[in-house]
Formats: C-alpha cells, sequence, structure tokens
C-alpha cells in the first residue's frame, strides 16, 4: 500500500527495547554460536595441537645434526636425521589441509546457521521496521558482516590454540636448553604488550565505521539501481551527481580501508623489531657462553630457532587480541539485529481464528507513532460478512494505518480490532493472515516467473487453479501471450509487465489465497480506462462474498460501498452511504465535490 508505514500514517520505526546497547560483547555470546559444532572444533584443537608439536621438533633435529652426527661422522644418524627434516613437514602439510577443511566446514556451518537466524527475526518484524530501516543495511549485515565468523575459527580459534601451544612448549624447551637464556628471553616479552590495547581499540573503532559506511554504499547502490531509482536517475539526468555522491562514499570506504590496514601495519613494525632484539641479545650472552665453552654451537642454533618460535608467535597471539576487537565490533552489529524484538508477536496462549465469518470491528481504536503523537484516536465502526467498507479522507489521515491494523501490520495503542468478535492480538499472526489478502497501488512482483509469483499465494496450488485464478482476474490471455507463458520471468518488480496487467496478476494472487476479509488501496487509481475497465471487473469478481475494507480514490469504489468511514485528523468525521453523507454537507461532500467531481460527471 502506497501510504502503509510511511508518510501518511508518519511512524518511523522505535525499537522497544530491541536494540544491543553493549559497549563490548560477551564472549560468551560468541561461543554459543559455537556450541552444536564442539565435536568438529574438538578435532580441528587436535590437529593443530599436533601440528603445533611437530612443528616443535625440527630445531631438535638440527641441534642433534651440529652437535653429534657431523662432528661424530655418523652417516646413518645423519641420513635419519635429514630423513626427519623431509618427513615432518609433510605430515605437518597433510594435518593442514585436513584441518583446513575442518576449519571451512564449521565456518560456512556458523556462517549459514547465522544468517538463518538473522534472516528469521527480520521477517517477524513489523512493517514500521522495514519502513525505517534501509535494506542495503540490511543486506551488508546478512552478508558482509557474517563473513567475519570465518575468521573467528580460521584465524582466532585455531591459531590462539596453536599459538599457545608453541609459546608454553618452546618455553619450557628454552629453559631445558639453558635458563639463564630462557629468563632473557622472556624478560623482553612484557615490551610486546605495550601497544596492543590502543591498537586493539583503534581498529574496533575503524572497523565499526567501515561496515556502517559500506551499508550505506549497499543502501545507496540498492535505490541507484533498482528499476525506479535507474528510471528516476535518467529522466532528471542525475547520472553525474549520483556518480559524485558514490564517489564520496567509496573514497570514505578505501580511506576508512587504508587507516584500518596502516594501524596493524605500525603494530606489526613494532613487533617486528621486538623480536629481532631479543635475537640479537641471546646471539650476543649466547655467542659468549660458546666461546666461554659452557654451550654448544648446536644449543644456540636450537635456542635462536626456538626463540623465533617465541616470539612469532607471541606476536601472532598478541595480534589476535587486536583482531579479536575489531571482529567483536562486527558481532555487535550482527547482534543488534538478532536481539530486535519483534512488535507484532503471538501472545502466550493465543489461539487459531479457524475459518472466519468475516465480521470485524474497530473498537475505540487509537494508535501513536510516538508517546502523544496520535496517527489515530477512539476509532469505531463494524464491517458485517460480506460488506464493501470504504474508507477516505484527506492525506495524512491515517487510512493505510487503520486498515493495516486488521492484519496485524501495526497494534493498535488503545482500543481493539476484532474479527468474529475475537481481539485479533489473541489469535495467532499466522491464522488471522491465512484469512485476509491485499492487493495495493502498486503491486509488487518478485524477479522471477508468472508462475513462481502466483505461488506466492499458495504454494500447492495446480496448473488448473492458477490458470482459473488468472481467467477470473482477466488476465490469463495475457499471460499466455507471453513468450513463454506462465513460465516467463517478469523482471526487477514485474517491469515487463504493463501497470493493468501487474494489478491483474496481483488479483490473480488474492484469489488464489481466497481470503474471507480482503484488504485494498484502490488498485484502479493510477491506470488508463481501459486497464482500470479490466482490473475492476477482476476486484468485483474478487469482492462478491467476502469483507472488503478499502481505501476509496475512484466514484465507482464510493457509489459500490455498502458504507463510508469518513476520516479526518485521525478520526472519524463521518459514517453512512453515499447519498447520506452527501446531504450531510460535511466533509464527504466537500471531499467528493474536490475528489469525485469529475469522475462522477465521466459516469
Amino acid at each position: 500500500m502506497r501510504e502503509l508505514g510511511g508518510r501518511e500514517s508518519g511512524h518511523g520505526y522505535q525499537p522497544r527495547g530491541g536494540r544491543a546497547e553493549w559497549k563490548d560483547v560477551p564472549m560468551s555470546r560468541v561461543y554459543g554460536l559455537f556450541r552444536s559444532y564442539r565435536w568438529p572444533l574438538a578435532a580441528i584443537l587436535g590437529l593443530a595441537l599436533l601440528g603445533g608439536v611437530i612443528g616443535l621438533v625440527p630445531p631438535l633435529v638440527m641441534k642433534e645434526i651440529i652437535d653429534h652426527a657431523l662432528p661424530e661422522k655418523d652417516q646413518m644418524q645423519l641420513l635419519i636425521l635429514v630423513a626427519l627434516m623431509v618427513l615432518l613437514p609433510l605430515v605437518s602439510g597433510f594435518l593442514g589441509v585436513w584441518q583446513n577443511y575442518q576449519n571451512t566446514k564449521v565456518a560456512q556451518g556458523v556462517m549459514r546457521d547465522l544468517r538463518q537466524s538473522l534472516f528469521a527475526n527480520l521477517q517477524r518484524q513489523s512493517m514500521g521496521f522495514f519502513t525505517d530501516a534501509k535494506s542495503g543495511e540490511i543486506i551488508q549485515r546478512l552478508t558482509g558482516d557474517v563473513q567475519a565468523v570465518q575468521s573467528i575459527v580460521s584465524t582466532l580459534i585455531v591459531s590462539t590454540v596453536t599459538q599457545s601451544v608453541i609459546v608454553v612448549t618452546s618455553v619450557c624447551i628454552l629453559f631445558t636448553l639453558d635458563w639463564q637464556l630462557a629468563i632473557l628471553a622472556i624478560v623482553i616479552l612484557p615490551i610486546f604488550l605495550l601497544p596492543v590495547r590502543r591498537v586493539s581499540a583503534v581498529r574496533k573503532r575503524l572497523r565499526l565505521e567501515t561496515q556502517r559506511v559500506r551499508g550505506e554504499m549497499s543502501a545507496k547502490l540498492g535505490e541507484i539501481f533498482g528499476v525506479s531509482g535507474a528510471l528516476l536517475t535518467r529522466i532528471f539526468q542525475r547520472e553525474p551527481a549520483q556518480q559524485q555522491q558514490f564517489g564520496e562514499m567509496n573514497e570514505r570506504v578505501m580511506d576508512l580501508e587504508l587507516r584500518l590496514n596502516l594501524v596493524g601495519r605500525w603494530f606489526g613494525m613494532v613487533i617486528g623489531v621486538l623480536g629481532p632484539l631479543g635475537t640479537a641479545l641471546i646471539y650476543l650472552y649466547g655467542g659468549w657462553k660458546v666461546i666461554q665453552g659452557t654451550m654448544t654451537i648446536g644449543s644456540i642454533v636450537a635456542f635462536a630457532a626456538y626463540l623465533g618460535m617465541l616470539y612469532g608467535p607471541v606476536g601472532t597471539l598478541l595480534n589476535l587480541r587486536v583482531e579479536l576487537g575489531t571482529v567483536l565490533g562486527v558481532f555487535q552489529r550482527l547482534f543488534e539485529y538478532e536481539d530486535l524484538v519483534p512488535e507484532i508477536a503471538d501472545r502466550p496462549g493465543a489461539r487459531e481464528l479457524g475459518v472466519a465469518t468475516g465480521h470485524v470491528e474497530y473498537s475505540r481504536v487509537a494508535y501513536a507513532y510516538q508517546p502523544g503523537q496520535y496517527a489515530l484516536r477512539d476509532v469505531t465502526f463494524t464491517a458485517y460478512p460480506g460488506e464493501v467498507v470504504a474508507i477516505v479522507g484527506p492525506s495524512g489521515a491515517g487510512k493505510s494505518t487503520l486498515i493495516g491494523m486488521l492484519a496485524r501490520l501495526y497494534d493498535p495503542t488503545e482500543g481493539a480490532v476484532k474479527v468474529d468478535g475475537e481481539d485479533i492480538r489473541g489469535l495467532t499472526v499466522e491464522s488471522l493472515r491465512s484469512q485476509i489478502a491485499f492487493v495495493t497501488q502498486e503491486s509488487f512482483l518478485f524477479h522471477d516467473t508468472v508462475r513462481e509469483n502466483l505461488l506466492f499465494a499458495r504454494a500447492g496450488a495446480s496448473a488448473a487453479e492458477l490458470e482459473e485464478a488468472c481467467m477470473k482476474a482477466y488476465v490469463h490471455d495475457v499471460i499466455t501471450s507471453l513468450p513463454e507463458g506462465y513460465d516467463t520471468t517478469v523482471g526487477e518488480r514485474g517491469h515487463r509487465l504493463s501497470g493493468g496487467e501487474r494489478q491483474r496478476l496481483a488479483i490473480a494472487r488474492a484469489i488464489l489465497k481466497d481470503p474471507r476479509i480482503l484488504i485494498l488501496d484502490e488498485a484502479t487509481s493510477h491506470l488508463d480506462s481501459e486497464s482500470e475497465a479490466f482490473v475492476q471487473a477482476a476486484l468485483d469478481k474478487l469482492m462478491v462474498g467476502r469483507t472488503t475494507l478499502v481505501i476509496a480514490h475512484r466514484l465507482s469504489t464510493i457509489l459500490a460501498a455498502d458504507r463510508i468511514i469518513v476520516l479526518e485528523d485521525g478520526t472519524v468525521a463521518e459514517e453512512g452511504r453515499h447519498e447520506e453523507l452527501l446531504q450531510a454537507g460535511g466533509l464527504y461532500a466537500r471531499l467528493f465535490r474536490t475528489q469525485f467531481a469529475k469522475a462522477e460527471s465521466h459516469a
């Protein structure tokens, strides 16, 4: 519906305690995403541990070659040790391939689960959320942001375990080789910790800003390259302005990514300088011990190798701490959407509606899109089974908000909307909406075939049922004339069809659903006379025997209505039939003279 959730009703989305307000994301929340993958994760960690242990052996092999095999001229020992130097990396390589496969499998599974969870929660949100949110931002969070999960598995979890094992084991081996050199090596480690906190905070802030700008870019691209946006851009020749606007956003993303990368590189440089500094001190002191004869050359070579294994992993672990802050910033964005509380949901104990008779009652209904700002107030009227009730009023009177409440697109702030005497808030949303169909001014079609767009109303409908519905909607002949008939793709938003054809296809969908209650935002208001005649004939068939609430823009709908509800400033100003309201000389009479007089003359 043109006004639904938009300018007429005036409500933007205001989450009711749904958005996360944390400064940091609890790690327990992140761990929870991996709970169902604990056994594959255990296998990954086992492989990582085994690979880490294997990686610690080569320096000891080198020590044995230098200190024993070569001085003792033991060819067999040399051959065995050299074979080990070849075999160990080979085994480690096979383990790495297997581990990488498991990493990817777990990461993709968690991303799938998270996307599914976010998608399901977004589908539970009210129309107000989608009025306020940018579609591109939603897509960015479901795609780009979710991708950050992969780095949690492949980088953070595995690297943390692997590098931790290497650090602990390396320290033990260093003390075994020479406790004095080991103490010297460890004394240098605290220097590594100094830049971590600052770098982590800066990278987290930059990553959040980058993801936000990317979301804005996605939203803008969705608008610009949608059919309507592309058409509007060309009509008003705004291509240069659009290019400039996109260029500024593109430049902003590049600048943020450069800054993010630069912060990481500066951190890496500091770590890279501290590592060689420690190695230099070890060679200085260790070399002195070799000259004094208290240490072998093989021991100092092995010690230097293990020192690299100590400083490298420590640097990696510290960098992981920085990366963790960055990734948590992305998780915060994801959890904001996962924590959105649906405004419209089944109450505890909600019951199924069953087959409705179509008795609709609005009882002292009020709606405030913000506290104290009412779009509707004290609206009361009844639509009896099979009646057509027209809703008229100036723009901004609250018409679309009013009829949207019947399908619980919004809930009233005060009062109640009832179907068959039941407050609809006590019914399950699914059973209620199964009894209601909408036909709007601008009927939306998916970029899919005619058949799939029809089956959206009732997935199990047969080909014969589709054709029967389309015949009743006077669109079957149009469809059969298309290149592939019912299997013809209709294009973005159905733009390969005319406005009238899209409307008749939307009516066919409503016929397929076979609702007891029909809601119309006058579907003929933007059509030419020929298309209007077809659509009106289809609507006449659709409305037979159903309770119909319709926002009226055309005289034919007004004259056919059993009752007319006239809204003004969110309240019922008048109610009655066409002739009665004309004779009363009130708001309806004025609206009739301004909006319907030409149509009446034409009729």
